[in-house]
């Protein structure tokens, strides 16, 4: 997955615009990502921070060691790659001022897509000196973390956000501010008897999971898979606060390469589409895969989809049978028995 905005990244310290960090130095690294673009020389520590499951993995598989969430203080300097949401750049920004030493540097980058202009334009408003240079079709941008940084914190944080008096949900989490139209098409279908064991296969914030506990109440248990490391957290607040009496496990895993290890008599799901900013259909179409393999005989999967994704075939191909419980005018409720 690793983008030209990497390389971006390390282009002042290849080009010697910025000093090579020594090895008794440590750098915090968020929304990292797995690649080869630290240069020759660049011997400072780094501690990568990184909460979506498939690149947590990649680093892992890179033997760097990283972390879902920030930990750590006093950092020599930080390494930010920016993502497509506004409010989690500034996040990212807001957490480096936090975690770095006074004086230290704050190293950004991204391409046009995510905003990176913006950030600067934001940061320089803020009273920062940002220097910034363009290369691999990106910018980066980079800064001192100054004395007054509660004040710059305070202006770039985020605040949680909740969605219909229910849910708590943070900036950069997929439908963060709503509840997402599809899903909630979804939700209207779910059944209300049943009363075995369901999957809520990208769970998100727990919307579709605290959804089917209330229109069935006797569900056995539910199951919640997500990604996403902060969204899976809300999901877990959120299920306690709704529903403290359901039975309720979450998952931190990526579905693609991380089956689950039990078989379940109900799946639900509003399946991503998107890796970054490209839609790519295949995505969804291995999920529905892994719902398949992951139903008891006689399961049934339940699903929401853009209307002119082609998941029929990937449906038709691992299931007994499957249909169309109903469309609008941009989404469609398909269903699936294996």
């Amino acid at each position: 997955m690793s983008r030209d905005s990497l390389k971006t990244l390390f282009h002042p310290f290849a080009i010697d615009v910025l000093a090579l960090p020594s090895s008794d130095e440590r750098y915090l690294f968020l929304g990292a990502e797995a690649g080869n673009a630290k240069p020759s020389g660049f011997e400072a520590a780094i501690t990568a921070v990184q909460g979506l499951r498939p690149e947590f993995l990649r680093l892992t598989a890179a033997r760097q060691e990283p972390l879902p969430v920030v930990e750590g203080d006093d950092f020599d300097g930080a390494l930010i790659l920016c993502g497509k949401h506004r409010a989690e750049n500034d996040d990212r920004v807001a957490e480096a001022l936090k975690r770095v030493k006074v004086g230290g540097l704050v190293i950004a980058a991204g391409s046009k897509e995510d905003g990176i202009q913006a950030l600067r334009k934001r940061l320089t408003g803020l009273g920062l000196t940002v220097e910034h240079m363009p290369k691999y079709h990106g910018v980066v941008l980079w800064f001192a973390a100054p004395e007054n940084a509660p004040e710059t914190i305070a202006a770039l944080q985020s605040s949680a956000v909740k969605v219909a008096n229910r849910f708590n949900t943070m900036p950069g989490m997929f439908s963060h501010d709503r509840v997402d139209p599809g899903s909630e098409l979804l939700a209207g279908r779910l059944p209300q008897d049943f009363d075995g064991n369901a999957a809520d296969f990208g769970a998100g914030w727990g919307y579709l999971s605290a959804m089917l506990a209330d229109r069935a109440p006797n569900t056995a248990r539910i199951d919640l898979f997500e990604a996403d490391y902060q969204a899976l957290e809300c999901a877990k607040r959120n299920l306690r606060e709704i529903h403290p009496d359901l039975q309720a496990r979450f998952f931190w895993q990526d579905l693609v390469s991380e089956a689950p290890k039990e078989k379940y008599d109900l799946v639900i799901m509003n399946p991503p589409f998107h890796q970054g900013h490209a839609a790519e259909p295949a995505l969804g179409q291995s999920i529905i895969k892994t719902a398949s393999n992951a139903l008891r005989n006689g399961g049934i999967l339940m699903l929401v989809a853009n209307r002119g994704l082609p998941y029929e075939t990937e449906l038709a191909a691992d299931f007994r049978e499957y249909g169309e419980t109903c469309r609008n005018a941009k989404f469609k409720v398909l269903w699936a028995k294996k």
